[in-house]
């Protein structure tokens, strides 16, 4: 066989979170670059729907599901819209994240609580939604930050201590699932990348990853693209509760 097959997901099932904006678009590309069957989750429907049409237009298969991974009812309904039209999920990605840049002595408790909310329990309500559906062999990638590994630059408390949860989450699901269930379960913890989220402050972050990590600028898509690939395909098959970083050497110095 030829390794590079090992990468392939065609046939499999995957649920992509925060599909409509940032690293989720670039990430539903490269799934449907590689086989991929997609169930598209976020909450703004206009931008999903213009995504599965491009997809589609390449012959992907795509479902959208508009919801919120904050609530739990949200996360059942996404699986089940899944079960309900290929009756199983192979793949999961929780990638929907929000963030905050504020001094920790100026956070409010709904915008602590905002963050917590989607990027911890939002990965988790849809990990337990989606585990019942989920043959043995199949793959749950957490999107986590290289933040949950070192001291934020930039005052980024509610997002760091988020992050750092997932990746306690993250090994806590594959000691319960990996054995018992079949299913593996790794983190993806990026560093710094051109997206919506770190446009606003691509002035400050850019001098900074000059001096803070080793390759002194931000990463692209592409290059998180073939991680993500990694940890959600067969290639990684021995691979679990654990937690691939890809920060340009960041979290290294």
């Amino acid at each position: 066989m030829n390794p590079l097959d090992r990468f392939r997901l065609d046939g499999r099932v995957v649920v992509l979170t925060g599909a409509s904006s940032g690293l989720g678009v670039g990430f539903a590309r490269a799934l449907a670059s590689v086989g991929a069957d997609l169930l598209l989750v976020a909450r703004r429907a206009e931008r999903l729907e213009a995504l599965a049409d491009e997809l589609r237009g390449s012959g992907t298969e795509v479902l959208t599901h508009p919801g919120d991974v904050s609530s739990p009812d949200d996360c059942r309904a996404a699986a089940a819209a899944a079960q309900a039209r290929w009756g199983r999920v192979d793949v999961l990605v929780n990638n929907a994240g929000v963030g905050r840049a504020v001094p920790a002595s100026r956070e409010t408790p709904e915008s602590f609580d905002q963050v917590i909310d989607v990027n911890l329990k939002g990965t988790f309500w849809m990990s337990q939604a989606c585990v019942p559906l989920m043959p043995r062999g199949a793959t749950i990638v957490n999107v986590a930050s290289v933040l949950a590994h070192v001291a934020p630059r930039f005052p980024q408390a509610s997002y760091a201590a988020s992050k750092a949860g997932v990746l306690g989450l993250t090994r806590d699901l594959a000691q319960e699932w990996t054995s018992r269930k079949g299913v593996r379960v790794n983190a993806l913890c990026p560093g710094f990348f051109h997206s919506e989220m770190t446009e606003s402050g691509s002035q400050d972050l850019g001098p900074m990853l000059e001096t803070d990590s080793m390759m002194g600028r931000f990463g692209e898509q592409p290059e998180l693209d073939s991680a993500l690939l990694f940890l959600a395909s067969d290639a990684s098959t021995y691979v679990t509760g654990q937690s691939l970083i890809v920060d340009g050497g960041m979290a290294a110095l």
